[in-house]
């Protein structure tokens, strides 16, 4: 009988559950957003203190939409790590690594270091252990990251590097958390996890920059920064994490966050050819292990097949 109930609970076990081809383009498409994205942070920052500039970022994700979007159905404590971890301190740290001179697409390549700790941070939280085929990919996407990163050479200050890798914990942190949430209305995390973004930034930024420099920036406010802003709030944030959130509520983190070494590619492409950065022997290299680590890790997988009556007459015996 134990084994005609495990049969029927789990079906055959050799074939197993993977994100779904529509949740996969979905995939694709918020890490492009996200690869691009970095290009044009650095872009728009140019004159705005780096913590000032992310707190007008989550203003605008936050109004006028958390009077629009319902609150997600959890407990406070959940929807604040969210923000705390995923949105507040992952960007206090990038935007800041920015601004100490990590250039656009080292920055997408160091905070990919977020792809691996979730996957660890997950198996150990959560009990979510990664397939032999997803551990494969992961590994491969992450060689990929390193012969980038040797590639690159070492102009990079020590400070920009540790504040990037600053960013990807915290943004691990917060994709367990997210998951651990079981919310499934991404958007509403979003919204409703930024409310706890913006006055912390405003007041790092004015303990740390000046209100001299934070009236001037403002005053100054370019047409630039304001493009940079709508692009980083609506498209990154808004549509991004919503999308993002959502996957994660319902796939395991190991499914979902290998999606973002593509951020990598795009962006040191889109600085390729929008910025004149061109990449290297090592860095096309680099770029194709990572191509092949994701597509090893996210490969679609079949469903698992349902049990006939004959395995069950077998069970039985």
């Amino acid at each position: 009988m134990r084994n005609i109930n495990s049969m029927v609970l789990h079906g055959r076990r050799r074939h197993a559950v993977g994100v779904n081809l529509r949740d996969s383009l979905r995939a694709a498409m918020v890490t492009t957003i996200w690869g691009i994205n970095f290009l044009v942070i650095g872009w728009g920052m140019e004159g705005v203190p780096p913590l000032l500039f992310a707190a007008i970022r989550f203003t605008v994700v936050l109004l006028p939409a958390v009077f629009l979007v319902p609150r997600p159905d959890a407990p406070w404590p959940k929807i604040l790590a969210v923000g705390t971890f995923m949105s507040l301190g992952q960007f206090a740290f990038l935007y800041s690594s920015m601004h100490a001179g990590m250039p656009p697409g080292i920055a997408a390549l160091v905070l990919q270091a977020q792809v691996i700790l979730t996957v660890v941070f997950a198996a150990g939280v959560l009990r979510e252990r990664p397939s032999r085929r997803q551990a494969v990919g992961v590994a491969v996407g992450t060689v990929g990251l390193v012969v980038v990163g040797i590639g690159r050479g070492g102009h990079i200050t020590l400070t920009a590097l540790v504040l990037c890798l600053l960013a990807g914990v915290s943004w691990a942190i917060g994709n367990v958390v997210s998951r651990s949430s079981g919310i499934r209305g991404g958007l509403s995390l979003t919204v409703w996890s930024a409310l706890v973004v913006p006055v912390p930034l405003f007041l790092l930024s004015m303990l740390l920059d000046g209100p001299a420099a934070i009236g001037d920036a403002l005053a100054d406010f370019s047409w630039k920064a304001v493009m940079s802003t709508l692009y980083t709030a609506c498209l990154a944030s808004l549509l991004g994490y919503a999308i993002f959130n959502d996957l994660l509520s319902r796939y395991p983190s190991s499914a979902v966050v290998p999606w973002a070494l593509w951020g990598v590619v795009v962006a040191m492409t889109a600085a390729w050819l929008l910025l004149d950065q061109r990449p290297n022997g090592a860095e096309f290299g680099g770029g194709l292990l990572l191509l092949i680590g994701v597509l090893v890790a996210l490969r679609p997988q079949r469903a698992a097949a349902p049990v006939t009556s004959e395995e069950l007459v077998r069970a039985a015996r």
